[in-house]
């Protein structure tokens, strides 16, 4: 899985976040460590797995949003939530019904990752305390990811304007005759830009305009 790893501190706990394809995972293992310290982050992870009021919580979420998920599975598991002998671990749970909510992570920054409504879900039953401050913490984690999103996007356009400007003043140079009216110049400008676009992005920026008029901006 192609992602990116942050870590937020919440309380004192150190909690991984991944960002994977624009969905956002959080280690539920260092979730648990806040609860009973890291010997009992599996076992608490795995009765929280096995009760039926959260493999109702895990099946319906993922029936929204995993249109491969195993229901068969699923039902067979509810139905055995609750007997003495009924034991689920995460890894079970997203090998047999093919769940995406949650998944194990091995190596470093390892540990059982669940998507962030699963995990707020988690957190909500270890301690709704805890559950607060890491909303506010994951919250602000996403408030800075965008604010440098947008510092990129700024310096990309200045970027953009600037070699524009470096196109425009070579073709006005180098090829541009002395004897060519307005409308023909006005015509190599854009013919040259289209030579540009289609070199960078495989199309010129009628044919962009075109296939995205629904958005602002340009190519």
């Amino acid at each position: 899985m192609s992602s990116k790893i942050k870590v937020i501190n919440v309380q004192n706990i150190e909690i991984s976040v991944v960002t994977s394809k624009g969905n956002d995972y959080i280690c539920i293992t260092d979730i648990a460590k806040s609860k009973d310290g890291e010997s009992r982050a599996a076992d608490i992870i795995k009765n929280w797995v096995r009760s039926r009021t959260t493999l109702e919580f895990l099946g319906t979420w993922e029936q929204l949003y995993n249109p491969n998920f195993k229901v068969v599975e699923f039902d067979h598991f509810k139905m055995q939530a609750g007997l003495p002998s009924f034991v689920l671990s995460p890894g079970q749970w997203a090998e047999k019904t093919n769940a995406i909510g949650i998944y194990v992570k091995l190596g470093k920054y390892g540990g059982t990752f669940a998507h962030k409504d699963i995990a707020f879900e988690f957190c909500s039953a270890i301690s709704p305390i805890f559950k607060l401050f890491l909303i506010k913490e994951f919250q602000r984690l996403k408030e800075d990811e965008n604010d440098r999103l947008k510092l990129e996007w700024n310096f990309q356009r200045t970027l953009a304007k600037v070699n524009y400007k470096i196109h425009t003043d070579a073709i006005k140079e180098k090829l541009i005759p002395p004897t060519l009216i307005k409308s023909q110049i006005n015509f190599l400008y854009a013919n040259e830009a289209d030579l540009l676009n289609v070199a960078l992005f495989g199309k010129t920026a009628t044919d962009w305009r075109n296939e995205n008029s629904n958005l602002q901006g340009n190519i």
